[in-house]
């Protein structure tokens, strides 16, 4: 485990990747299951692991905010990534945007609900801006079902990819 923990939770805690992390993104997001409502919707080759995990440090340095490596605080044990990025819409304009992936394996515990509760108090105490969004693929109701959960309004869609993405914001 890295030493840098960036959040913990009763459940959870996020920290820095470690340089050597992209075979643990590669097999988080290795089925179809996993990535069906992501950019591409097909399933991740390590070299697209090895591009996010740096994409992922560069943000930190820039923003001092990136998805963060989500492990069971039990047992240390790897279930997925969550955190924010700054998310540019074609106007130029970058907001912060929440997201995180969960292993199928550990879907239903309410990790997601957890971890989202978690970092939209986090990044409010961190006065990083005064709102951030959400967006979910339109099939994708229990991203949708959490994202209310946890006191998202729904905002006006986006179009990502070509699709119409369901869209939600929390507001200081």
């Amino acid at each position: 485990m890295s030493d840098t923990i960036i959040l913990e939770t009763p459940r959870l805690v996020l920290t820095m990747w470690d340089k050597g992390d992209a075979e643990l993104i590669r097999q988080l997001h290795s089925t179809i299951d996993t990535t069906r409502y992501l950019s591409g919707g097909a399933p991740w080759t390590l070299e697209k692991a090895e591009e996010r995990l740096k994409s992922w440090f560069g943000e930190h340095t820039r923003d001092g905010v990136t998805k963060y490596k989500m492990l069971r605080r039990e047992d240390g044990r790897f279930i997925g990534r969550a955190g924010f990025s700054r998310f540019h819409e074609e106007s130029g304009r970058g907001e912060f945007e929440l997201g995180y992936s969960i292993r199928k394996e550990a879907w239903g515990n309410g990790y997601a609900t957890e971890i989202a509760t978690a970092l939209a108090q986090w990044f409010f105490t961190r006065d990083l801006a005064r709102h951030f969004i959400a967006f979910t693929h339109p099939q994708n109701a229990a991203s949708q079902r959490v994202l209310r959960k946890i006191g998202m309004q729904d905002h006006p869609s986006m179009t990502i990819d070509g699709i119409s993405c369901p869209t939600f914001m929390m507001a200081q």
